[in-house]
């Protein structure tokens, strides 16, 4: 075996743990939900209740949630990660362009075909405050909630430096938060769904980036850092890929 091979193999053993360890609390969490664990069961009907109990009296509240809705949906963050995609194109950068379309696009496909093999309903409540089509595991606004955060991390983090960018990873943390509260909160999730979204989508990226860093070395490109972002040397260049 050549060391280039013997290289290229336990990068990809490594890759193939680290994917494995970010799957792996979707992987309980589904298998808990479906095995209808008391404590989750619990969690789920509780959490349930209470927040719509609290929606009912509240139509503030309910309206504050509903913008949540929309800033977390598709009308926003597709034509948002278009724009996106297109500057890093005009940046030079197709490579990490391709990764941004894929990541964000892909996304929503994913979360489709794991709705359909979980078959899950969504909450069943006396006093309803919003309504929503489809199955319900796992949510979709809280798994592309926190894809678009990561993968705007993940681009723009070699730009960002100090304090701006400790507040760029706070500002995308309690964006996804709050999306994923609004689904509980509007009834139309439980809040096991929110949980997998999350789960499922910081596999989804990491299987991604995975894929754009074996990607990098293939075309001779340094081993970075993901904390440093995807393309932390090229950012900042107008070079040709």
């Amino acid at each position: 075996m050549q060391p280039s091979d013997a290289r290229f193999g336990a990068r990809a053993a490594l890759a193939a743990l680290a994917l494995a360890l970010v799957a792996l609390p979707f992987g309980l969490l589904l298998f808990l939900v479906k095995a209808q664990w008391r404590p989750l069961v619990d969690l789920d009907g509780g959490a349930r209740d209470a927040l719509n109990g609290y929606a009912a009296d509240h139509d503030g509240f309910v309206s504050a949630m509903e913008a949540l809705e929309v800033i977390g949906s598709a009308v926003v963050y597709l034509p948002l990660f278009s724009l996106v995609a297109l500057w890093l194109v005009w940046r030079r950068l197709p490579r990490l362009a391709l990764f941004v379309a894929v990541t964000v696009g892909g996304g929503p496909l994913l979360n489709r075909l794991v709705k359909a093999l979980v078959d899950r309903t969504r909450p069943v409540l006396p006093d309803p405050v919003a309504q929503a089509e489809g199955l319900s595991f796992p949510s979709g606004h809280a798994q592309s909630s926190l894809v678009a955060a990561a993968v705007l991390l993940l681009v723009l983090l070699p730009l960002l430096h100090g304090r701006r960018r400790v507040a760029a990873v706070a500002l995308a943390a309690a964006y996804a938060l709050a999306i994923g509260f609004s689904r509980a909160a509007l009834g139309v999730h439980y809040v096991t769904d929110v949980l997998a979204g999350y789960a499922l989508g910081a596999a989804w990226v990491a299987a991604m980036a995975a894929v754009f860093r074996a990607w990098r070395r293939d075309r001779g490109r340094p081993e970075v850092d993901a904390s440093e972002g995807l393309e932390p040397e090229r950012l900042g260049e107008r070079a040709a890929v």
